[in-house]
């Protein structure tokens, strides 16, 4: 099974839904039949690489939204994270263009370890306070992942993986995503927001059923071998032939 999620580092949903997904696949019976794709997705392409301005003035001041809006928001948000093991803590939330962050990861599914690298863009950003924009910290988080150096260094001199982020988000909106995180099954189902993890193991429960049919046993009638009765091949079973 293939699953496709769509989500941006700078989004505080993406993190938890992360989080209600593993919870469903850690439990799903056929978890290592499952490869995980991160898709990238920007809520905001128009930030500047540095924005001076906390989380709080950002939303209120390029979003039209009231601080005590935006601090009660923080409140429901940082509460449903911490029903998951995270901690945010949007005073420290360093508001920053993804857009490098993005290419990181792209990098680092080269190595079987965008999973990692999706893991600390969005911890780093929402729980320690990082700037996920700086090229420093990026080198940081590179070489911690063990990522070649000058792989790395790429990512500040050349448009190196820009297509790739872009042809992401292209994809999403021919496929109609509005919002993140977008779960897509199969590139048959899509799950959008940061459903509960029941969700999430029904629809894998679900999606695998329909990919993976199970046989119902047909009965040979003995019409046509001139006999009434109905015929049973032979099979062998744990006990024996």
């Amino acid at each position: 099974m293939k699953i496709e999620i769509w989500s941006d580092v700078a989004c505080p949903w993406c993190f938890i839904g992360k989080r209600r997904f593993e919870k469903a696949l850690e439990a799903f019976p056929h978890r290592d039949e499952v490869d995980v794709h991160w898709r990238s997705y920007q809520l905001d392409p128009s930030l500047p690489e540095h924005y001076d301005g906390t989380e709080l003035s950002y939303l209120s001041e390029r979003k039209g939204m009231a601080p005590e809006q935006v601090r009660t928001m923080f409140g429901h948000v940082a509460e449903q994270a911490a029903g998951e093991g995270l901690a945010y803590d949007f005073d420290t939330v360093v508001v920053a263009n993804s857009f490098t962050a993005h290419r990181l990861i792209h990098l680092a599914a080269q190595s079987g370890k965008a999973d990692q690298a999706k893991e600390r863009l969005l911890s780093d950003h929402f729980e320690h306070g990082k700037d996920i924009g700086s090229p420093d910290y990026l080198r940081s988080l590179g070489a911690d992942l063990d990522l070649p150096a000058q792989d790395v260094e790429e990512l500040f001199t050349t448009d190196k993986f820009s297509d790739a982020v872009r042809e992401d988000i292209a994809e999403a909106r021919a496929i109609g995503v509005s919002g993140v995180p977008f779960f897509v099954f199969d590139r048959k189902y899509g799950v959008s927001g940061a459903q509960a993890s029941e969700t999430f193991a029904q629809v894998l429960d679900e999606v695998w059923q329909e990919s993976h049919p199970l046989l119902t046993p047909v009965s040979v009638s003995a019409g046509a071998a001139g006999e009434d009765a109905e015929l049973n091949g032979q099979s062998c079973g744990p006990d024996g032939c």
